[in-house]
């Protein structure tokens, strides 16, 4: 897991000059803390602050894809439901709206997310699980890995880096851990038309889940 690469004010999360620091009693609608995180396409993709450092919508793109997967994995990993896996992805995703894909690395931010979100969705994960596993999964690759993350000087300092971290993106999110997603509509709505066959319920969550992972980074102002 490599350092959040921060070298000027974002270091704790606060962007001064980000296009999408808005308070909370601004584009909020009905009290829901959570809409002020709607954006349009238009106005994600020209304020985006990793175009201004140079990083093309594409390479963006695939930047936040590759995170999607990232936590995805992890989460499996972990044993985490799906709602905790897509709120980590929905916190990683409002991260790099208001934050530079060049100034922080996006697996660790990804790490920090996953561990937040397991306290938001109040399944919480032992911190301990939480650098093992991402960084076995970021050092795939490398057979040495295991045993290396093992060793209480590498342990201690990743667990400094994520804890630096988790400062950082709570500041960024301006501590707001609102998110919606569309799993208790789907259980209402079974409920509600009363669908009995278990086989087309549950292709119905598959499809919401799929959904809701996938099209947060698709269709981003979704988020």
């Amino acid at each position: 897991m490599d350092i959040m690469q921060t070298s000027d004010s974002s270091q704790y999360g606060v962007v001064e000059n980000s296009p999408y620091r808005f308070p909370y009693n601004k584009r909020v609608e009905d009290g829901n803390l959570g809409a002020s995180w709607y954006f349009s396409r238009k106005e994600i993709e020209e304020n985006s602050l990793s175009r201004r450092d140079g990083i093309s919508l594409k390479k963006e793109s695939f930047l936040r894809k590759s995170y999607c997967t990232f936590l995805q994995d992890l989460g499996v990993r972990l044993k985490v439901p799906p709602v905790t896996i897509a709120t980590a992805i929905v916190f990683c995703h409002r991260f790099f709206l208001r934050q530079s894909h060049a100034k922080n690395d996006r697996l660790t931010a990804a790490t920090v997310c996953m561990f937040l979100a397991g306290k938001v969705e109040e399944t919480p994960i032992p911190l301990k699980d939480v650098i093992l596993i991402s960084y076995e999964i970021i050092h795939k690759k490398d057979p040495g890995a295991v045993a290396r993350i093992k060793q209480k000087e590498v342990y201690e300092q990743q667990k400094k880096l994520l804890l630096i971290g988790e400062r950082a993106v709570l500041v960024t999110l301006d501590f707001d851990f609102n998110v919606h997603h569309p799993y208790k509509p789907l259980v209402e709505a079974i409920k509600k038309l009363k669908i009995a066959q278990k086989e087309l319920a549950q292709v119905a969550w598959s499809f919401v889940n799929d959904g809701a992972v996938q099209a947060v980074y698709i269709s981003l102002p979704a988020i």
